[in-house]
């Protein structure tokens, strides 16, 4: 009989994303998880493999915490109601989304908001192609304004606040780049959430036409 597993997936998935939360992604290694876990390396060899494997853990983790109420509307309010947890769940963890933009692992958690998001979509009457690529066109939706929402010439710095962020690109000169400029000092009195909103209604827009 094999000896009883010491960690669980989930334990594993949350002492990786928890490393990567507070070190970033170049602390994710078999030494570093095996110290947030209080065991020995080589341990860790029993339960992923290589790099690969730590990757799938973190971004399983991620996606795993997104939430959305199942309701019976419309299609655009069942898919709305996706998005915004997959985006909710992807923004609360930035130095990860480099690995949600390049990397799908294949447990449960990561594939249930995409089956989700799918069958919403699906209530517009696509199938087929025209369905792959209206989840493409809101899923790369989703995770893109997390990425521009920290990496855009718009996002804060470590220690910057909105405002602090506005005020350096209006440092720019004003006759080259005015709309930058102009959107500098919109995003400092905007909401993420609402811009995240609105962004979604577009895409909406051109899934109903």
């Amino acid at each position: 009989m094999p000896a009883p597993r010491k960690f669980s997936r989930e334990q594993l998935q949350a002492a990786a994303l928890a490393l990567v939360d507070e070190r970033g992604l170049g602390a994710l290694t078999m030494r570093n998880l095996a110290t947030e876990l209080g065991t020995g390396a080589m341990t860790i060899y029993n339960y992923v493999d290589g790099r690969e494997g730590l990757e799938e853990l973190v971004t399983a983790a991620v996606m795993g915490e997104t939430r959305w109420i199942e309701n019976a509307g419309d299609w655009p309010t069942q898919v709305r109601a996706v998005a915004e947890g997959m985006w909710q769940a992807i923004r609360a963890h930035p130095h990860a989304i480099p690995l949600i933009l390049t990397r799908r692992g294949s447990d449960i958690p990561t594939l249930a908001p995409a089956e989700a998001l799918l069958r919403a979509l699906a209530g517009s009457g696509r199938s087929g192609i025209e369905l792959l690529v209206a989840f493409r066109a809101v899923s790369g939706f989703v995770t893109g304004f997390a990425q521009a929402e920290l990496t855009s010439p718009l996002a804060a710095r470590t220690g910057e606040d909105r405002g602090a962020a506005a005020a350096r690109v209006a440092e720019l000169p004003a006759d080259r780049f005015p709309k930058l400029i102009e959107i500098a000092q919109a995003a400092a009195v905007s909401a993420p959430e609402a811009e995240f909103r609105a962004g979604l209604e577009i895409v909406l827009a051109g899934l109903r036409s």
